[in-house]
């Protein structure tokens, strides 16, 4: 039995769903359209380059939940899997999962965006575990505050660490699969690292390290 870690945008799902969830907002009307837009497009392509500022980000993208309340989060949220996340389902990388599953392998998610967002598409894809960024709550409200360090880039590996801790597995003969350079402290610390449908840094990394590429679209 091994650990399989799967981020999740752009690897599980044939899009980036944090950008999707700004592109949701700004549709129906929760968010100032052309300057909420044009910012979310701005932190995109900053992910992409490796040259995200992770805390703007997430001040940025986190603001609007404090607005909303829960139940009303939870309504769109469900509107949102049907509109954005449903069409973005990739067959190969659930049967993937299937595969990981049938061998008795440990399961789980592990992604920057997150944990309200994330939560819902780990279910839809049957991931019990899910590591991602933690949001604070009080009076039943997100504060638009992270809980400790986001799940990004090396952050991931303190989120696993952490997570680990209490469990009895391990990182030996484990897997990643991921489709981004951002996760190449993770993907350097498995047994089994996979590049899925790779960017190109990342792409010319695993090529040079001997990687496996691997294409679910």
């Amino acid at each position: 039995m091994s650990l399989a870690l799967f981020d999740l945008d752009n690897t599980l799902i044939a899009g980036d769903s944090d950008h999707l969830w700004g592109e949701f907002m700004v549709e129906h009307g929760l968010v100032d359209a052309a300057l909420y837009r044009e910012r979310n497009d701005e932190f995109y392509r900053a992910y992409q380059r490796g040259e995200l500022n992770i805390a703007d980000y997430l001040a940025f993208a986190l603001a609007p939940l404090g607005r909303i309340a829960m139940d009303e989060l939870e309504r769109l949220h469900r509107r949102f899997l049907t509109e954005k996340i449903e069409p973005l389902r990739l067959p190969r990388a659930e049967a993937l999962i299937a595969e990981h599953k049938a061998r008795g392998d440990v399961v789980a998610i592990i992604t920057s965006t997150n944990r309200f967002i994330t939560a819902p598409i780990a279910s839809l894809l049957g991931v019990e575990h899910l590591l991602a960024t933690e949001l604070e709550l009080a009076d039943g409200r997100y504060t638009g505050a992270v809980l400790g360090s986001p799940c990004y880039q090396a952050g991931k590996i303190i989120h696993l660490e952490k997570w680990l801790q209490d469990r009895p597995d391990s990182l030996q003969g484990s897997y990643f699969y991921s489709d981004s350079h951002n996760d190449l402290p993770l993907l350097e610390r498995v047994d089994h690292p996979v590049a899925v449908d790779p960017d190109p840094i990342l792409e010319e990394a695993a090529r040079a390290r001997g990687w496996p590429i691997m294409h679910l679209r």
